[in-house]
């Protein structure tokens, strides 16, 4: 059975890219556009891995990403934390969040970052 990731990016272009690659390489892939529309389909399936941008129009990733890991539900989910500022490093390992992503970044490099994650 293959791994579901859910992907959180309001970059139409980015978030098209990253679903096509990962259903490429055999992932079953969810996508949210904002955090409203996460949260609405988070408990419908439970997914393997959450890759997430920091930038989101109606919410911050490092704040979702504590309230993740503060949550019974969902704490043992692997988080990529996603961002093309450089401070969010820093935010994203306060945030527990289990692997970080400058962007723009390498869709080899993505996809041993989620492999290494799941293993």
């Amino acid at each position: 059975m293959s791994k579901l990731i859910q992907v959180i990016e309001d970059d139409e272009a980015i978030r098209d890219v990253i679903e096509y690659i990962l259903q490429q390489s055999e992932f079953e892939v969810n996508v949210a556009a904002n955090a409203r529309e996460f949260k609405i389909n988070l408990f419908n399936t439970l997914p393997d891995l959450i890759l997430m941008d920091v930038k989101l129009p109606d919410g911050d990733g490092i704040q979702l990403c504590k309230q993740l890991k503060q949550s019974l539900d969902t704490r043992h989910i692997p988080v990529i934390i996603m961002s093309a500022h450089a401070p969010a490093e820093a935010s994203s390992k306060e945030a527990s969040a289990d692997d970080f992503i400058s962007k723009p970044f390498d869709l080899n490099e993505l996809l041993k970052r989620i492999e290494a994650q799941l293993a």
